[in-house]
């Protein structure tokens, strides 16, 4: 169980002691403990604490730096993809370029070579044929002539389709496919510069460093708090009301709150007070068990010397007349 519920209960108790029915002569009071709005910092990445930049209790304000996970697995990711971005453009450039002047004069070249091998076979091709024709070879003879032409014409046929293609350029959509290519390299890449910079824990509010639970070394595993940040302009008293006192009190209303330790009480103005019992009992809530219920409620104190105060502390909220100033 953990050290909040075990407070909870022990305020439940608490209450169920106190005169509910205020037949006591001692003014009836509120118990309650002295609470700081808190934000708890996550790890964006399992990786180990290189050093803390801040130590709990210090006072920072937003945009500090509070403490950095080590980067060198990221860093290396983030090569990686600065590498395919590269790769992306390229090739989307020379896509959009066309083909360079050198690689044309290559593809010309090639066709006339094909071009002058085809006019050869063709004439080979005519020879064999009228040797054929007067006996003098035989029908192989002939059928590898023609089959030597026929290759000759789809070579020259393939270039020429080839060159065409490298003068016309690419399809625009093998372009566009290039294009959302690198559309998606820089949205990886801005992906892992977002996950390097969150390695930087920075204070996202003024406040008070209440807990850094990881030492430099330590590895905390993704999403585990490892700063834990009070903010705010003064503390509040969390308090459960009874319900026989519950239709007294609304928002707004000013009263005294006696901290531990502390001499003089402050005053406090309720923020806020649940409208659902914040305890229940399992047997049924007839009679005198009805008493039973407490409701939340929150109340902000006020003073200079009330910004000092830990969290944690028990309160007393008086409920009488006279505690109201």
């Amino acid at each position: 169980m953990s050290a909040d519920v075990m407070r909870r209960y022990g305020l439940v108790w608490l209450l169920a002691l106190l005169p509910l029915t205020g037949c006591s002569d001692s003014p009836p009071a509120l118990p309650g403990t002295l609470e700081w709005d808190r934000i708890a910092l996550p790890a964006e990445a399992s990786e180990p604490v290189l050093r803390w930049a801040v130590a709990e209790g210090d006072t920072v304000e937003a945009g500090d730096v509070l403490l950095e996970l080590d980067g060198r697995r990221l860093e290396a990711r983030l090569e990686r993809a600065r590498g395919e971005l590269d790769q992306a453009e390229a090739r989307l450039a020379e896509l959009r370029h066309g083909t360079r002047e050198e690689t044309l004069d290559a593809a010309r070249a090639d066709l006339a070579r094909a071009r002058a091998a085809s006019e050869l076979a063709e004439r080979e091709y005519r020879r064999a044929l009228e040797l054929r024709r007067q006996q003098a070879t035989s029908q192989a003879a002939l059928d590898q002539a023609q089959a030597s032409r026929d290759q000759r014409r789809a070579e020259v046929a393939s270039l020429e389709a080839r060159l065409q293609e490298l003068i016309r350029g690419e399809r625009p959509e093998r372009i566009d496919q290039a294009a959302a290519a690198v559309a998606a390299a820089q949205a990886s890449l801005h992906e892992l510069r977002l996950e390097r910079e969150r390695l930087v824990v920075k204070a996202p509010r003024d406040g008070r460093i209440d807990a850094l639970p990881f030492h430099p070394g330590d590895q905390p595993p993704e999403g585990a708090t490892v700063v834990s940040l009070l903010v705010g302009e003064s503390p509040y008293a969390r308090v459960f009301v009874p319900a026989p006192r519950r239709a007294a009190l609304a928002p707004g209303d000013r009263l005294r709150v006696h901290v531990e330790g502390v001499a003089s009480p402050f005053t406090a103005t309720l923020r806020s007070i649940r409208s659902e019992p914040t305890f229940t009992p399992y047997y049924a809530l007839v009679g005198d068990d009805a008493s039973r219920l407490v409701y939340r409620a929150e109340l902000e104190l006020e003073g200079e010397a009330a910004r000092r105060l830990p969290a944690g502390l028990p309160v007393r909220v008086e409920m009488n007349d006279d505690s109201q100033p």
